[in-house]
């Protein structure tokens, strides 16, 4: 269903910033007035589409990026492009009275051009959890939809902290979160993710780095001690498959304590790197991940679900 080269796209969404994305930060959120004229709305990243619907308003969105895949009725909207490469005669021809972008050089200049002709615009900065909190609140005055918007983040905090709570007794586990292992490239401490996996109550293994999402060597590997090492899916198919080429491939380190105690974990990438109101859903997969002996009925209520 999903490509490889979709995994970069995900992972780009959680908000990361490493280089080799050449993420720009000089790029400020746009003010967008006349809330209530807000009825046609383009959305070009996945996470940016998950907000919207989250907050009601997917009636209103009438075009997404094609790798927007949730919720399911995201995948029937009319497509604007790829991520990377929106189509601005594809945006313009949907008749938008907002487009919604991300903090990148491709959207960057695709706002630009659409401002010129006189579109609104939107455009977020979702690097960190309180940044997602942030820009659901804008999304929510930029269409009318304040009250909503507060409540969506109201919801999300609480069950950040509900599952926080369950978990403040467990002991730290030291994990790699794995993106990619041709190069072996992990999640560092300047992420959202890092923040998930310590509000999970466990600790990164790697320690600072000048990039968020570092390459690291084989030696660093081995330095860094995992106890658990979860690794993102490169697709949402036959993620068993998936699991047992990871535990091959991991084998190579026989030494790791993840290794030797079978603690490799793969799982879907967009549920742990993509910043969106799924968040919840990704501190109790990495949790469940950490601490295997936490029953499923203890980490999930019905109405987190």
């Amino acid at each position: 269903m999903k490509k490889e080269w979709l995994f970069l796209i995900i992972l780009f969404l959680s908000g990361t910033g490493f280089l080799i994305f050449g993420l720009s930060r000089g790029h400020h959120q746009d003010p967008i007035s006349s809330p209530n004229q807000v009825n046609r709305i383009v959305c070009l990243a996945p996470n940016l589409t998950e907000i919207l619907f989250a907050l009601g308003l997917g009636e209103k969105v009438v075009a997404v990026s094609n790798d927007s895949d949730h919720p399911q009725e995201a995948i029937t909207k009319n497509n604007v492009g790829t991520f990377w490469q929106p189509n601005i005669e594809a945006i313009i021809a949907s008749e938008p009275d907002l487009v919604t972008t991300l903090c990148f050089e491709q959207h960057k200049s695709i706002a630009d051009s659409l401002k010129r002709l006189g579109y609104k615009v939107l455009t977020l900065k979702i690097e960190k959890i309180e940044e997602l909190f942030s820009a659901i609140q804008k999304i929510g005055t930029a269409t009318g939809c304040e009250q909503r918007a507060e409540q969506l983040v109201k919801s999300i905090r609480e069950k950040l902290e509900n599952l926080q709570m369950k978990l403040g007794s467990t002991k730290k586990v030291k994990v790699l979160c794995v993106v990619q292992t041709e190069p072996l490239r992990v999640a560092g401490r300047d992420t959202f993710v890092n923040e998930l996996i310590e509000l999970a109550g466990g600790e990164n293994a790697i320690g600072p780095t000048i990039h968020k999402y570092p390459p690291i060597s084989t030696e660093e590997l081995l330095a860094c001690e995992p106890q658990a090492i979860i690794q993102s899916a490169m697709s949402t198919n036959d993620l068993l498959a998936q699991q047992k080429a990871a535990e091959k491939f991991w084998r190579r380190y026989p030494t790791l304590h993840a290794v030797k105690n079978n603690r490799i974990y793969v799982v879907e990438a967009d549920t742990i790197l993509r910043l969106g109101p799924r968040l919840p859903q990704g501190l109790k997969l990495i949790a469940q991940c950490l601490y295997p002996h936490i029953q499923k009925q203890e980490m999930i209520s019905q109405k987190d679900k």
